[in-house]
Order: C-alpha cells, then structure tokens, then sequence
C-alpha cells in the first residue's frame, strides 16, 4: 500500500466512450461494425499485396505494413471497448492498462514513419527514377520497415513506463474508452509539467518533423509532375499521392491536434472525438482509399475473385 491519498496500484475504471450519450448502444454498435469492417478491409488488401507477384515493389511493401499497423492498432482498443460495454465489466488492470497504452503508443509512432517512407517512396520514383532501384531495393525497403517498428517499440516503452509510475490520487476513472497517455497523466496527484514537456517534444520529433517531410516530399514531387510531358502519366502520379495525402491528413491532423497540446486546452469528449476518427474510422477508410483510386490493387482484386469463382 502507498501511504497518504495516493491510491494502491489496483485496477483502473475506463468511463467508456461518451458516457453521457442517451443512444450509447447504437453507438457501439457501429463502432463493432466499423472495426469488423476495418479489418476485414486491411487483412484482404495484405493478401492481395503479398499474393500479386505484380505487388512486390517497395510502395505496396510500405502499404502492407500500412496495413497491418491498422488493424492491430484497432483490434488493441475496440474488443475491450465492446467487452465493457456489453458485459458492464468497466475495469482494466494496471498491466492491462500499460501494455494497451504500449501497443497503441508503439503502433501510432510506428504509423508515422511508415507514412513518411511512403512519401519518401514516392518521391525517389517521380524525382529520381533511373536511381529509384537502387535507393529502394527489397534489402533498403525492409531495413527501412525494422526500423520503424523498432523506434516506435522504444519511444512506446519509454513513454509506457515512465508515466505508469507516476502515483495516482482520489479516483482511477480513465474519462477515456482505453488508456492512453494523455488522460492517464490527468489522475496524477504529481506536478506532471515537465513531462508534458517532454511528450510535445516527442510529438514535435514524431509528428510535427515526419509531417514537415512529407510536406517538401510532396512539393518536389507536384513540381516534378507539372513539368511532365505525359497527361497520362501526370494523371497516374497524382492520383497514387492524392491517396496518400488523404490518410496522412486523416492521421497527422487529429495527433498533432491531442498531443501537441496536451489534455489542458480540450475536454475528454473532444479527445474521444478525434480518437474515434484517427484510430477507428480511418484505419476503416485507409483500405478504400487505396484500392478504389489504385488501378494494381483493382487488378489483383479482380485476379482474386477470378481464382476463387474458378475454383
């Protein structure tokens, strides 16, 4: 036991998502179907990628991965969202908590860098063709890929375990639907303000640097496009980035939004908000947005259906 006000490192209470709202069930519901809807989407554009040879270059690479990152981000904070919702159970444990905060952390700062080598992609392959082979070849393509998935491992670690220590005071109500950092840091009965320091440090290397990249990414490669000769393939370029700066919108606007400026200066409901579109809606979106606008996906999803209606 801790001595003082400090409550023992017993289990959390998560509120759940809006609370208040008089049709939660209907609520919930959706969210059920958008995350069934979401994986399924994300599992069937990894077994498209990974089963066209056609797919195999380092841009559906970076997509697959995309991906994956989606679904394991939503299949971390919706089942137990639906779990205590429906069975009425609202508790999570000090480990439960941690790890999800880990793996939501770990994938969010994953999903940045993975974004920021898609537009890096992108960028060698209109701007530097003839030496796109070379720059992007399967060994640099999957170096790049460990990397990121061991940055975000690390910055999640550090950012899981330090606050996890921090002693908590009066009530473990998480006004949130899972554990996350931000919220987590408000039940700390000590002064948190030179951490929240560092968190928008961390946001401004993980967020605010990777979207500044994709950003010049961008506007050397519009530059390159408008000087092309080829309407055809001036068209081609411009839908394969629109895509892309679609989901980096949809992800880089509503993070840079709840960590940049921390929980001070916006309530629980605008956080639960924007968690519930950057974390659940957009991971459902990702998987549309680049097969409808992708002529090599709609090929090998055609491919696919072909093989399974002959067999």
């Amino acid at each position: 036991m801790v001595s003082g006000n400090e409550s023992s490192v017993t289990d959390f209470i998560l509120v759940g998502l809006f609370p208040e709202f008089q049709h939660s069930i209907v609520l919930n519901l959706v969210i059920i179907f958008i995350y069934i809807f979401a994986f399924l989407g994300n599992i069937l554009l990894i077994v498209l990628i990974w089963g066209d040879s056609q797919l195999h270059t380092p841009m559906y690479i970076l997509l697959s991965q995309l991906s994956l990152i989606d679904l394991t981000l939503t299949s971390t904070i919706v089942p137990k969202m639906a779990s205590n919702f429906f069975t009425g159970e609202r508790t999570i444990s000090w480990i439960g908590c941690g790890t999800q905060s880990f793996f939501f952390l770990m994938l969010g700062m994953s999903e940045c860098l993975i974004l920021t080598l898609m537009a890096y992609d992108r960028y060698v392959a209109v701007c530097n063709p003839l030496r796109y082979p070379i720059i992007m070849s399967p060994r640099v393509c999957i170096h790049m890929i460990f990397g990121c998935w061991i940055g975000g491992s690390v910055s999640s670690f550090i950012h899981t375990v330090y606050p996890m220590h921090f002693p908590i005071c009066g009530s473990r109500e998480i006004h949130h639907y899972f554990c996350e950092v931000p919220v987590l840091i408000k039940l700390s009965c000590e002064d948190t303000s030179l951490y929240q320091l560092v968190v928008v440090v961390t946001s401004i290397v993980l967020l605010v640097v990777p979207f500044s990249l994709i950003t010049v990414s961008y506007t050397l490669i519009f530059l390159t496009v408008f000087r092309m000769n080829s309407v055809k393939g001036r068209k081609k370029t411009l839908a394969t980035c629109s895509s892309h700066l679609t989901v980096v919108s949809l992800f880089f606007g509503p993070n840079i939004f709840i960590y940049m400026s921390f929980t001070s200066s916006h309530s629980a409901e605008q956080d639960q908000a924007l968690s519930v579109f950057s974390n659940i809606l957009t991971p459902m979106l990702n998987p549309l947005i680049y097969s409808l606008r992708n002529k090599e996906v709609v090929a090998a999803l055609r491919k696919l259906m072909g093989k399974c209606v002959t067999s």
